[in-house]
C-alpha cells in the first residue's frame, strides 16, 4: 500500500522542507560504501624457477606482446589477425556497448522527466444527471515529475552500473588473453605435427630401405622368412601411427581458422610448409604473486563485479525510506481550437509530494538479504579466483620446468639410440648379428624421435600457458 500525501496549502514552511531536501540531495548515500579488496598474498612462488624463469620485475611492454618472444612471424601475423577478426572478442565488445547504455539508463535517474499530453475530447453528458449537453475539451499540456535523490538510491544505481561497465572491460581484457594464448598454443601444435610427422616419414623410408635389404637378403637365400616379416610389420606399424598425427594436425590448422574468425580450412595453404617448432627465449620473467594479481583480468572482473553488487544493497535499502517528488503541470485547456491558444485557456499546478511504503510484509528487508547474500557470493568468487590464479602459475611453473627436464633426458636417449641403431645395422650387415637387434633399435629411436619432439612442443606451449597464467597480452591494443 502506498500512501500519497499532497499539501493542501503550499506554505512556506513546507516549501522550506523541499529546499533543505533538494541542497541534501546528493549528500546521503544510504548502504555499504564499496573499500577496494587487497587480498594478502606470498611475497614469492612456492615453486623453485629454473631453466631461464626469474622473479625480477615483469616489463609490460614484453608481457603485452609476449608471442614475439618466440620470433615466428607467422606466429605473430596470426595472434595480430586474430585481434581484429575474432567473434569472441566481438562480442565482449558488444557487451561493454551494452553496459555503457545501461549506465546512461541509470543516470538518467538524475534527471526530471517530461511529458507531452496533448488531447481533443467529446464528451456527452447524461441527461438523468445533467443538461445532456455534448461538451467539447481541448487540451495542450507538459506534465513534468522529479524525484530528489534524497537517500541516494540513484547514486548507488549508477555505482552499480559504473562497475558492471568496468567489469565487462576486464571481461574483454580476459577473452583477449585466452584467445592470444589459444592461437599460439594451436600454431605449436601445427609446427609440433608437422615436425613430428617429417620425422616419422624419414623413419618410414628407412625402414622400407631395410624391408627392401631383408627381401633381396630373403630371395638370396641368406636369410629365412622371418626377418622379413619382422621388417614388414614393423614398417607397417609406423605407418599406422601417421592417421593420428595427420588428424591432429588438421584439427589445429581447423582450429585457427575458426579462431580468426574464417570457415575450417582458410588457413591451410599459408600453414602448408613445415616449419621449426618455435623455441622459448633464454630467460623468462614471471614477476611475483602480487604483480599477477593487478595484471590478470580475471581478477580485475570479478574485483569489480563485487563492487557493483556492494552498490546494489544501497539501491535495495534505499527502498526503506520515503520518496520526495516536485511535480508540475504547464499547459492549455479550452472548449473551442479557437479559442485553445489564447492566454486565458493556460492552465498549471505545482506541488512537491511525498510517498512512503507503509507495509510491504518485509518485501524491501528481504530484497535487502537477498543482495547482501549475492554480495557474500561474489566476494567468495573474488577470493576462489585470485586462489586459482596462483594455482595456475604455480602449476605451470612446475610444467615448464619438469617438461625441460624431460626434454634434456629425451634429447640425450635420441642420441644413444641413434648411435645403438647404426651399430646394430652395421653388425646385421656384416653378418655378425641377427636382425631382432636393428628391430628394437629402430623401434625405440622411432619412439624416441617422436617423444623429443612432442616434449619440445609441449615445452614452448608450456610457455604459452604460462604467459595466460601471468594474464600477459591484454593491453596490446593499449600500446599500439
Amino acid at each position: 500500500m502506498m500512501q500519497e500525501v499532497f499539501p493542501k496549502k503550499t506554505g512556506r514552511i513546507f516549501y522550506l522542507l523541499f529546499g533543505v531536501l533538494f541542497f541534501l540531495s546528493g549528500c546521503i548515500s544510504v548502504g555499504p560504501d564499496y573499500i577496494r579488496k587487497h587480498p594478502k598474498v606470498p611475497q614469492n612462488w612456492h615453486t623453485r624457477l629454473e631453466f631461464g624463469l626469474i622473479a625480477g620485475s615483469m616489463k609490460p611492454e614484453i608481457l603485452s606482446r609476449w608471442w614475439k618472444t618466440f620470433k615466428d612471424d607467422e606466429l605473430i601475423s596470426l595472434e595480430k589477425r586474430a585481434l581484429k577478426t575474432n567473434l569472441d572478442l566481438k562480442d565482449a565488445l558488444a557487451r561493454i556497448r551494452e553496459a555503457r547504455a545501461r549506465r546512461g539508463i541509470s543516470k538518467a535517474g538524475f534527471f526530471p522527466s517530461l511529458d507531452s499530453n496533448d488531447s481533443a475530447k467529446k464528451h456527452k453528458i447524461s441527461e438523468n444527471s445533467g443538461t445532456g449537453k455534448i461538451v467539447k475539451l481541448y487540451s495542450l499540456g507538459f506534465d513534468s515529475d522529479w524525484e530528489l535523490d534524497i537517500f541516494g538510491g540513484v547514486r548507488r544505481s549508477v555505482e552499480a552500473y559504473q562497475a558492471e561497465l568496468e567489469a565487462a572491460k576486464e571481461g574483454l581484457h580476459d577473452v583477449m588473453v585466452s584467445l592470444l594464448a589459444e592461437v599460439a598454443r594451436n600454431y605449436i601444435e601445427v609446427r609440433t605435427y608437422q615436425n613430428r610427422l617429417t620425422s616419422l616419414e624419414k623413419n618410414i623410408q628407412v625402414q622400407k630401405e631395410i624391408y627392401s635389404l631383408n627381401l633381396s637378403k630373403y630371395r638370396a637365400g641368406t636369410i629365412d622368412r622371418l626377418p622379413l616379416e619382422e621388417s614388414l610389420y614393423n614398417l607397417e606399424q609406423t605407418r599406422s601411427r601417421l592417421s593420428a598425427l595427420q588428424t591432429g594436425l588438421e584439427e589445429a590448422k581447423h582450429r585457427i581458422a575458426v579462431l580468426l574468425g574464417e570457415s575450417p580450412g582458410m588457413v591451410h595453404k599459408e600453414l602448408s610448409v613445415c616449419k621449426p617448432i618455435p623455441v622459448p627465449p633464454e630467460t623468462i620473467v614471471v614477476g611475483v604473486p602480487a604483480e599477477t594479481l593487478r595484471q590478470r583480468p580475471d581478477i580485475r572482473k570479478a574485483e569489480r563485479e563485487l563492487a557493483a553488487q556492494t552498490a546494489r544493497i544501497g539501491v535495495a535499502t534505499a527502498d526503506l525510506y520515503p520518496k520526495f517528488r516536485l511535480n508540475g503541470t504547464l499547459g492549455l485547456e479550452s472548449v473551442s481550437t479557437g479559442n485553445l491558444l489564447a492566454y486565458s485557456s493556460r492552465t498549471w499546478s505545482f506541488g512537491p509530494s511525498v510517498s512512503w511504503n507503509i507495509f510491504d510484509a518485509g518485501a524491501i528487508r528481504q530484497n535487502i538479504s537477498v543482495q547482501n547474500a549475492i554480495q557474500a557470493q561474489a566476494m567468495v568468487k573474488y577470493k576462489a579466483t585470485v586462489l586459482k590464479a596462483q594455482e595456475e602459475v604455480e602449476n605451470v611453473i612446475v610444467a615448464y620446468s619438469k617438461e625441460q627436464h624431460r626434454k634434456a633426458y629425451l634429447a640425450g636417449a635420441v642420441a644413444a639410440a641413434r648411435h645403438a641403431f647404426r651399430l646394430s645395422m652395421d653388425k646385421y650387415k656384416a653378418g655378425i648379428a641377427g636382425f631382432d637387434d636393428v628391430l628394437e633399435t629402430q623401434r625405440t629411436l622411432v619412439s624416441l624421435e617422436d617423444d623429443l619432439l612432442e616434449s619440445k612442443g609441449n615445452v614452448a606451449m608450456d610457455l604459452v600457458r604460462l604467459y595466460k597464467a601471468l594474464g600477459g597480452g591484454w593491453r596490446y591494443l593499449k600500446q599500439k
